[in-house]
């Protein structure tokens, strides 16, 4: 089961893009342009971690960072154009566990967010297919006992793949949950996920698909035989 991830970003297409991105992760996000509810949704929602922008209108993120520390133990990471060391050092001096500078990639932003509800002993889940182990805690990955390495995004775009299982998935989807945007180059996409195919094919059955004129499905060994007839 995912966890509960407060994002507070006047953006609205930041605000939408880390929304997206954390959701294809598994987590449940409650998404806000600014702080006025921040007591209410800390009681209410729970979050197991805070996004705070730091420019923000109302209250900065500096003083929402006090509420959130004296009313939560969840873990608060910065999110802030704004990257001089004296903002740096007073976020995390003041409490915050992590500090995230514009611009930034969408899989930075999920790795780092997991990174602190690891060390926050929050639970992020496993996932199993076949023989293939997708870790979130970890960001690991193995197929039939085997340590498969990958880097940051091709992990997150397996885990998107994964988590929906069987659903045919478009790039500009895979696009928008992994880079936060869906009009990157769609060649980022058939980059990965070549590379995903060539470290997981090595280890056993093909299980990531492609639909011709649609996207790409994962599937399990035991899932109706595919039908894509893409490229392999």
């Amino acid at each position: 089961m995912g966890t509960a991830v407060l994002v507070i970003e006047d953006s609205a297409p930041i605000r939408v893009a880390i929304t997206a991105a954390l959701n294809a992760s598994g987590h449940t996000v409650l998404a806000r342009a600014d702080g006025r509810l921040l007591e209410h949704d800390l009681h209410e929602f729970r979050p197991d971690a805070v996004l705070l922008d730091v420019m923000l209108p109302g209250s900065d993120g500096f003083a929402l960072l006090d509420v959130a520390r004296r009313r939560s133990d969840a873990g608060i990471l910065m999110v802030t154009a704004r990257d001089a060391v004296a903002d740096r050092l007073r976020g995390l001096t003041d409490g915050a566990d992590d500090y995230i500078v514009k611009p930034f990639e969408m899989a930075e932003l999920v790795a780092r967010v997991n990174a602190v509800l690891r060390r926050r002993g929050r639970s992020i889940g496993t996932i199993h297919i076949d023989d293939l182990v997708i870790d979130a805690d970890s960001a690991t990955v193995s197929r039939g006992g085997h340590a498969i390495a990958l880097t940051a995004t091709e992990f997150r775009v397996l885990q998107f793949l994964a988590q929906r299982r069987g659903r045919v998935l478009t790039k500009p989807q895979i696009l928008t949950a992994v880079w936060g945007y869906e009009h990157y180059d769609p060649n980022l996409v058939e980059v990965n996920i070549s590379a995903l195919r060539r470290k997981l094919d090595t280890h056993g059955p093909r299980l990531i698909h492609t639909e011709r004129g649609f996207g790409y499905v994962l599937r399990s060994t035991a899932d109706p035989a595919p039908s894509d007839t893409g490229p392999s």
